[in-house]
Order: structure tokens, then C-alpha cells, then sequence
């Protein structure tokens, strides 16, 4: 069983990215990349894999979700772990995250200290399927 070590957190609210960096890299112990918009995100996910995405809704260039199809578009992403973070998680709204092919929702604003724990249980969620 692989194991999570590398998260691509996509996030334009440069507040929202040091803290969530910081409890995934502190508490985790994940090594993280930023991204703060769409196009960042495509030149990552170029040239390196991560093991997760944890993707923001809304972004300035592109939306999550339109970023979330064309991840599921490439050829060598189209199987990667993406969760949203967002704070539009309303029944109808997760069910289309999903639907769309998210592994989950982190609600934001984020408990920094259940994060990583949160972070891991979809991880190990989609080790399952």
C-alpha cells in the first residue's frame, strides 16, 4: 500500500495557503507544493506528481472544478486523488464535487489541527476503492 506523502495544495488566498501548508508539513509530516492559481497547478502537476490534490473551489483564472475536469482529462492524471476545499458544502454542491470525481470535501474555514487527520482519511478512503 502506497502512503501519502506529497500534497498539491491549490489555493489563491496566500493566508489560507501558510496555513494550511504549515499543518500539513507540521502536523502531517507531508512535503507540500503551492500552487496559487489554475495555471501554477497545470506546471506542478507538469512536472511532478503528487500523491493528492487538495484543490480550492474558486481560484482567479480558472474554477476548481473546471481545473478538477481537466486533471481527469490528462493522460497521466487522470487517476490523481483530488479533494476540495472550499466553503460551499451544501448537500447539493458535494454531491456534484463527487459526482464530478472528487474523493472528498474539507470544509473551509479548516480546523488546522484536524486538517492532516481529515487530508488522510480520504486518502485512505480512495486506497479502497
Amino acid at each position: 500500500m502506497s502512503e501519502l506523502r506529497n500534497v498539491l495544495l491549490v489555493e489563491d488566498d496566500p493566508d489560507i495557503a501558510l496555513i494550511a501548508t504549515m499543518a500539513l508539513e507540521t502536523v502531517g509530516g507531508y512535503q507540500v507544493r503551492v500552487a496559487s492559481n489554475g495555471t501554477e497547478a497545470v506546471a506542478e502537476l507538469a512536472s511532478s506528481r503528487p500523491d493528492l490534490v487538495l484543490l480550492d473551489v474558486m481560484l482567479p483564472d480558472t474554477t476548481g472544478v473546471e481545473l478538477l475536469e481537466s486533471i481527469r482529462g490528462g493522460a497521466l492524471t487522470w487517476d490523481l486523488p483530488v479533494v476540495f476545499m472550499t466553503a460551499r458544502v451544501d448537500p447539493p454542491s458535494i454531491s456534484a464535487y463527487l459526482d464530478l470525481g472528487a474523493q472528498g470535501v474539507v470544509r473551509k474555514p479548516f480546523d488546522v489541527m484536524a486538517l492532516p487527520s481529515q487530508v488522510e482519511a480520504l486518502w485512505g478512503a480512495q486506497l479502497q476503492h
